[in-house]
């Protein structure tokens, strides 16, 4: 079983050492000591509460899709020039980066500090793992 330090764990689901700490003491996580003595969290049991945590995010849009991979997020900037547009989200500590029409951008009223979704669907999703791990 993966076993996961606090301080990776929290940085993994964007909270607090204390946080984790806390779900662990309230039996949220399940948690142990590792080789040195350090407290870890049990892998499946913080998979377990990621999931959790990302169905309660609001679908602040209302809009029914069948793509599985939205980020909600904040605009934070937009560079445009003559047909093309690049918009960035703060989505969590994601920052997603979307190249659209000029005419797209206006049209949905990209501007910083304007709420949106980045809606991720591709053919293609490449997954790694730390080296020395199997």
């Amino acid at each position: 079983m993966e076993r996961i330090r606090i301080k990776d764990a929290a940085a993994l689901l964007g909270v607090s050492d204390d946080t984790v700490r806390r779900w662990v003491d309230q039996g949220q996580l399940g948690a142990g000591k590792d080789a040195s003595g350090r407290l870890v969290v049990d892998g499946p049991d913080l998979a377990r509460l990621a999931r959790e945590q990302a169905a309660e995010l609001p679908d602040v849009l209302g809009v029914g899709s069948s793509a599985r991979n939205r980020l909600v997020g904040l605009v934070t900037e937009v560079v445009a020039d003559g047909v093309m547009a690049e918009v960035s989200l703060q989505c969590g500590p994601f920052t997603m980066v979307s190249l659209m029409s000029r005419r797209s951008a206006e049209t949905l009223g990209l501007e910083p500090g304007r709420v949106a979704v980045a809606v991720v669907k591709a053919t293609t999703v490449i997954v790694e793992t730390p080296a020395g791990q199997s």
